[in-house]
């Protein structure tokens, strides 16, 4: 290793020499690299959420083993974002010979250009300095990769320029690995790669030979080898050959967020949010949790596909669309400034139709009635968090115990708003209402507003506003009213008299009956 300070100076192989630089293999650099981060107990995979007890001990294990590793996981798991951010495990610089295709060490050439320009130079052979940043290679396997991509193949073009025949190893075009050399490889959703462009890797991983075209040529190359993979039952896309899997030393389990405050971070995070967004539309921790607490139901649902899973995508797209969705609706109030309502939550459904993969029963629901149930859930689970459960209330009501002693011991907080609704009355809420209007609709529910500043007696009228219209969103969700949902509104009624609500041809007869 040079110091970086010396490396604008250092030209030549010779200078390189006095310098004292020794060669060390890629997996060696990142070993020492990673030890001395850990040292300095400086964080290895920073923006990583989630994963410090799991998969970042596991990576950082089988680097110090000099492993290549294999991570496997469903999709939106962080695992070519980790794979990106070994980079920072690698030097600054590293020198190469000058005109090398293949990034030869000054002090070890492998490659017959480098070998010559040696011989023919000696001391006085030009050296190139390489930034980590170029030290990376990646490459989505798809069905129409082929070896020539990866390995390479014969360049006519390079043998009639140079005038060799075909058995001249010269003429040979390298592909993408071979140019990756003393660099970071990565192969994203191994599975996808045939066959036998699997096979043509047993070599390069394990002896480092590489065949091109029947040449008995050996190079071997310094690479540190990072495959993805989503778990092999995952649809009928293909698998990881065994021998193959059997060469990759680590192989390393990723995961979803375990826990709502993780996912809340990765999605505060990831979210592209603009200055404009965030000065006219406030995002309160309510709808925050509500958004993430709707990719919890989903991977829980059993009308979505967990071989697939649910990405973290999910989340951040529909927080952004949220924000959009209470944007557009200041914009066409001529509002300087609004809050993301629950009447807003209708604008993250197309982030979930198109994220989430349905199993046979889901595709008869339906993926926008499935979208709705998965947000409705969301809102049940979450509604607890904030006030008493309606299904606790049900409960006690069933003890047996006589109603003057149940009415002493809980009285139901909820009374007040539902037999508001139980009185014939409705409430029609726009999704573009304006936060004035809105808030003097929510004022019309006997009880709401009591009931909120009972459980958040700090909170603003802002505040109370947005946990009256949950209130209500809670309450359906617990089915103590009716909410229905149309194109442009949503409306809540009494739970039985939207029930009883039908049409007068309904009751129609047939006279000839």
């Amino acid at each position: 290793m040079v110091q970086t300070m010396d490396i604008k100076n250092i030209k030549t192989l010779g200078e390189l020499k006095a310098s004292g630089y020794q060669p060390r293999s890629i997996k060696e650099e990142i070993r020492q690299n990673l030890i001395a981060k850990l040292k300095k107990q400086e964080t290895t995979f920073p923006g990583i959420v989630g994963y410090e007890d799991t998969v970042i001990p596991d990576v950082e294990r089988a680097l110090l083993s000099k492993h290549n590793i294999l991570f496997l996981g469903l999709r939106g798991q962080a695992k070519t974002r980790m794979a990106r951010q070994m980079i920072e495990l690698l030097d600054e610089y590293i020198p190469s010979v000058a005109g090398s295709e293949i990034n030869d060490d000054p002090i070890k050439p492998v490659s017959r250009f480098a070998q010559e320009e040696i011989a023919t130079h000696g001391d006085e052979t030009a050296i190139h300095w390489i930034h980590r940043s170029q030290r990376y290679g990646e490459k989505l396997a798809t069905p129409d990769v082929s070896v020539a991509d990866l390995i390479g193949d014969i360049d006519p073009i390079k043998a009639a320029n140079l005038r060799l025949s075909f058995a001249d190893e010269r003429v040979i075009h390298y592909g993408i690995i071979p140019r990756s050399n003393r660099g970071i490889f990565v192969i994203n959703e191994l599975p996808d790669l045939q066959a036998r462009i699997q096979v043509a890797l047993f070599n390069i991983l394990e002896e480092g030979d590489v065949q091109i075209r029947g040449f008995k040529l050996r190079l071997p190359l310094d690479i540190l080898f990072v495959f993805t993979a989503n778990p092999e039952d995952y649809t009928n896309r293909g698998s990881i050959v065994t021998p193959l899997k059997d060469r990759i030393e680590s192989q390393i389990l990723t995961h979803y967020p375990k826990s709502l405050e993780n996912a809340l971070e990765i999605t505060e995070q990831e979210a592209e949010i603009n200055d404009e967004q965030k000065g006219k539309v406030k995002v309160s921790d309510l709808i925050k949790r509500l958004i993430e607490q709707v990719a919890f139901e989903a991977r829980a649902s059993e009308l979505v596909d967990k071989k697939s899973g649910v990405s973290a995508r999910l989340t951040i797209s529909a927080f952004e669309n949220a924000v959009s969705s209470a944007e557009r609706r200041a914009i066409v109030n001529k509002e300087k400034q609004t809050q993301v309502w629950m009447s807003d939550l209708v604008g993250i459904i197309p982030s979930i139709t198109g994220k989430v993969e349905l199993v046979y029963e889901g595709e008869q629901e339906g993926p926008y009635q499935v979208a709705m149930n998965l947000v409705d859930k969301a809102i049940r689970t979450q509604f607890v968090q904030y006030f008493p459960n309606p299904d606790s209330l049900k409960k006690r009501r069933n003890t047996g115990k006589p109603s003057q002693q149940l009415e002493k011991e809980d009285e139901n907080p909820y009374r007040s708003i539902t037999g508001w609704f139980d009185k014939g009355n409705s409430l029609n809420i726009s999704f573009n209402t304006s936060d004035k209007d809105k808030t003097l609709l929510l004022y019309k529910v006997d009880g709401l507003h009591p009931l909120v500043k009972k459980y958040f007696p700090k909170a603003n009228e802002e505040q109370a506003a947005l946990l009256m219209e949950f209130v209500l969103h809670g309450l359906s969700s617990y089915s103590l009213i009716s909410k229905k949902i149309f194109e442009n509104k949503v409306e809540f009624k009494d739970l039985v008299g939207s029930m009883m609500n039908f049409s007068e041809k309904d009751f129609e007869f047939d006279e000839e009956a």
